[in-house]
């Protein structure tokens, strides 16, 4: 179909629509086009009193113990919060632990469920964020899209919610979905819906205004769904759109994730000139046997030698300095793996570098609890932006108390690692070292002897950003012929087991006696050939006292090459630990929930636990203060 004679959205098209996210308009087109229009004149407006207006928040979780921190935009201060969001001063049951699990600087809403990261998007200046969500309770249901704007992803403004469940094709949830902004700068939004019968039906929406910086309304196409279920394919097994590209051929394409046989996971390719129609290839994009239904499917380029990010319109085959990364999210298993290959944007197929390290059965972008994860490329600062959701693992009955339940990680940035060429190097984006406190306590070349503990004085250590560094006594380590060759963080006993060179690393949100403790720590195994593997682990299994709650050992394999120290970042945060092995090769993020480790009783402690090396390391610690979460001032 010619693009150039059925656009996706005429210019006089928007007088004829008839249906919008939210209820049914009321008035002519005209005069709804107006009032967006003064609604937008009137949020600009309103943009500089906000930004500069100090903005109080509730006691509680998200209470800073550190110094004033400074927000992205100049001039503007940010106030560590003195109470948490939505909480009152005293909870359910007065149970201090519960009321501290909220987290200071992680995205969440003041209240209720939240999970998948939908439709980010950079545009006017602003970030956009729309997430799942459940406005009516703090377990899954009833999933609307929820709405933030930042400056800095970061700092966030909750708008009115984007779009809700209220046509037959996603009466029971507006689900995953991605943003594609078009050369012209109109923007469109693919998402599957969940029919009565909860099939999976593919739809459109697009901004009422595309010139509103903060895309405030949205209008659900009235052709609505656009795609169904393939034949062959499950009702329930066909959903999550991904961003649209052009191609050679000046179509556009875009990818799905799916299953067929019942076991081998795929990603389906459609074409469309007119964002309306689409055309199913005959052939996947690529398939794995045994990795199941394949969610959140990703595809997206990755420079061999800059360490800028890349767009989907920076075209190679992978050979010309640019490799692609595909990504989807296992249903079964609930993780989200990436395998780096070759795209073919003539065949439409992509090939992994190593079959052996396939999507699902390869890498993961995270060890821990993360899921559903999203990039997109934000064109201000040229680099690639990874979100996913982190889940709780405490019982529902614990999240209606506390009345919310799960929370999104901090952004990341994403590029190839030039140094392997294998993995990728996953960071936190540099806006949140704006939250770091003026003053930092810094430990020199702290000797940890074989079975060592050192307790590190830095008052309360709730909310935390850390970079450390250990330097293994070579002699040591090159005496040493073999050892636990046969290691697996996952299947180990975790920090408390002692090996010849290893664990090694920091334990957090320990209580002064360490009956609650999260550590993080390096495990070298060697062969006897003299090669040697690291693996990077965070030890849940004493995290809490509570018996009802998640208490894993994650981790895995964490490449160190020739000359480099062993090297980890934690980002604390109340129940959450965010940590990035060796610049971020690997990343676990833990979901823990103490009831002693907390507020003021919160420690930190240096360990060494191995049996046959000494460590030395090097620390810079530095208190976080609270990010700001409110509501934009015209929706107060």
């Amino acid at each position: 179909m010619d693009s150039s004679t059925t656009p996706l959205i005429d210019r006089d098209d928007l007088e004829r629509r008839q249906y919008s996210t939210g209820s049914p308009a009321d008035g002519s087109p005209i005069v709804k086009v107006l009032a967006g229009f003064f609604v937008s004149m009137l949020v600009l407006s309103s943009m500089v009193a906000v930004m500069y207006n100090q903005l109080q928040r509730p006691k509680g979780g998200r209470q800073s113990t550190t110094a004033t921190t400074t927000s992205a935009s100049p001039g503007i201060e940010v106030k560590p919060s003195s109470r948490g969001v939505g909480w009152p001063e005293k909870m359910v049951g007065g149970d201090d632990s519960i009321e501290w699990q909220r987290s200071a600087y992680h995205f969440q809403p003041d209240k209720n469920f939240i999970s998948d990261p939908d439709g980010p998007l950079y545009h006017m200046g602003w970030y956009h964020l729309f997430y799942q969500y459940n406005p009516d309770s703090a377990i899954w249901g009833n999933i609307t899209w929820g709405h933030a704007v930042s400056k800095d992803l970061i700092n966030w403004f909750h708008l009115p919610l984007a779009m809700v469940p209220d046509h037959w094709y996603d009466i029971q949830g507006v689900m995953t979905g991605s943003a594609t902004i078009l050369p012209d700068g109109q923007i469109i939004m693919l998402y599957s819906g969940n029919a009565f019968d909860l099939s999976q039906l593919q739809c459109l929406a697009y901004p009422l205004n595309s010139s509103d910086p903060l895309l405030l309304d949205w209008i659900k196409y009235s052709g609505n769904p656009i795609l169904f279920p393939p034949p062959g394919v499950g009702l329930k097994d066909f959903r999550d759109p991904s961003t649209l590209w052009i191609g050679p051929d000046g179509k556009y394409r875009m990818v799905m994730g799916s299953k067929h046989n019942d076991t081998i996971g795929c990603a389906l390719v459609y074409h469309t000139t007119n964002f309306t129609h689409f055309e199913l290839l005959d052939d996947v994009l690529h398939s794995v046997p045994g990795t199941g239904m394949w969610e959140c499917v990703d595809l997206y380029p990755v420079s061999t030698t800059d360490t800028n990010g890349l767009d989907m319109s920076d075209h190679g085959s992978g050979s010309g300095g640019v490799k692609y990364v595909l990504k989807q999210s296992g249903d079964e298993d609930r993780h989200d793996w990436y395998a780096i290959g070759s795209y073919d944007p003539v065949k439409d197929k992509w090939y992994p570098d190593d079959p052996e390290m396939d999507v699902g059965i390869g890498l993961r972008y995270d060890y821990g609890k993360f899921y559903a994860s999203k990039t997109f490329y934000d064109p201000s600062k040229k680099r690639r932006v990874l979100w996913g959701y982190v889940g709780e693992t405490d019982p529902q009955k614990d999240d209606l108390i506390k009345g919310w339940a799960n929370i999104l990680n901090i952004p990341r940035s994403v590029v190839l690692d030039t140094k392997t060429q294998r993995n990728l190097i996953q960071w936190p984006v540099e806006e949140v070292e704006t939250l770091r406190s003026k003053k930092h306590n810094e430990f020199k070349d702290v000797e940890l002897q074989a079975g060592s503990l050192i307790p590190l004085d830095i008052g309360s250590a709730t909310q935390l950003d850390i970079t450390a560094s250990f330097e293994v006594d070579s002699a040591m380590l090159g005496a040493t012929l073999e050892a636990d060759v046969l290691f697996n963080c996952t299947t180990s006993d975790g920090s408390a087991a002692r090996g010849v060179l290893g664990p090694f690393g920091l334990v957090v949100l320990a209580d002064a006696s360490l009956t609650e403790q999260t550590p993080v720590y390096f495990y070298i195994a060697k062969n006897i050939d003299g090669t040697s593997r690291t693996y990077f682990c965070a030890d849940e299994s004493r995290s809490s006292k509570l018996l009802d709650v998640g208490k894993m050992v994650y981790g895995s394999s964490v490449p160190v090459l020739h000359g480099e120290n062993y090297n980890m970042r934690l980002l604390v945060d109340h129940s959450i630990v965010e940590s990035f092995a060796q610049e971020g090769r690997t990343v676990i993020t833990s979901r823990v929930y103490p009831t002693k480790a907390i507020y003021e009783s919160a420690k930190v402690f240096l360990f060494n636990n191995a049996t046959g090396i000494n460590v030395k390391a090097s620390l810079k610690i530095w208190k976080m203060g609270g990010a700001q979460l409110n509501p934009f001032s015209l929706f107060k």
